[in-house]
This record gives structure tokens, C-alpha cells and sequence, in this order.
């Protein structure tokens, strides 16, 4: 059965973030910052989750499929992305403090998955890439 979550989610290379956030607090930004460093929208503020296999896979809701918000812009179409296993999700509610933070996780429909919290950096949206398409090193 699958969850509808209040967020935004894009993919690289068949590795899914789900970004989440209050609303107004840049999800969909975050999500078009990845998409112009070459992700995939799989999803804009509502995103579908469900577990496959033990993992979570996320897609969108049909209505809204292949669109996402630009504030003070429009809605803007995109080329939708088919479902996607989450490899990461980014809490844009919390801002990070720490420059070398520890490994940390969520729980979303009961499967833990990697966690992030916000940084107010010019290259977030870049570390992000690097960590879904590299995996983070300790």
C-alpha cells in the first residue's frame, strides 16, 4: 500500500532523494537545483512511496505527473521520471551544524533510509549528487 508524503523527489542514475520540508521551505528549489545538475523528476510536493522488495520506492501521483513549481514562475513541465528506489532523503525543516555530521537515518513506512539535514551552502544541491551517485565515505 502506498504513502503519500508532502514531498519532492528526484533521481540520479536509478537512486532516488525524496526531499522533505514544510511547505515553503524550498523543496520543489532543492528538487529544479538537482534536476539543472542533471536529475530526473520523479515527483513535485507529493510524492507516492511504497516498500518493494524491502526497499522504498517512490513516484507520482498521475494528476501531477511530469510537473513541477517555480515560484513566482509557473507550474513548468518536465520529462517524468518512472518510480525510483530512495537512496537518501534531505530534511529541509533541520539545518546541519556539524561540518563532518554522523551517519544518520529516518523511517519511512517502517524501512530506514539515509539521512541529510539542510545546509544553506551554494554547493548542497552538487554534495547531494555526489553522495547519490558515489555513496558517502567514512
Amino acid at each position: 500500500m502506498a504513502q503519500l508524503l508532502h514531498a519532492s523527489t528526484v533521481a540520479f542514475r536509478g537512486r532516488g532523494v525524496v526531499i522533505l520540508g514544510a511547505s515553503g521551505s524550498g523543496k520543489s528549489a532543492l528538487a529544479l537545483e538537482l534536476m539543472a545538475l542533471g536529475a530526473g523528476l520523479v515527483a513535485d510536493d507529493r510524492t507516492l512511496v511504497e516498500v518493494q522488495d524491502g526497499a522504498l520506492v517512490a513516484s507520482c501521483p498521475p494528476a501531477i505527473s511530469g510537473r513541477i513549481e517555480a515560484r513566482f514562475l509557473g507550474l513548468l513541465g518536465a520529462d517524468p521520471h518512472p518510480p525510483v528506489t530512495l537512496a537518501l532523503a534531505v530534511d529541509l525543516d533541520r539545518m546541519e551544524q556539524q561540518r563532518l555530521p554522523p551517519l544518520r537515518q529516518t523511517e519511512i513506512a517502517g524501512v530506514s533510509l539515509a539521512l541529510v539535514h539542510n545546509r544553506d551552502e551554494r554547493y548542497f544541491p552538487a554534495a547531494i549528487r555526489q553522495y547519490l551517485v558515489h555513496g558517502r565515505r567514512d
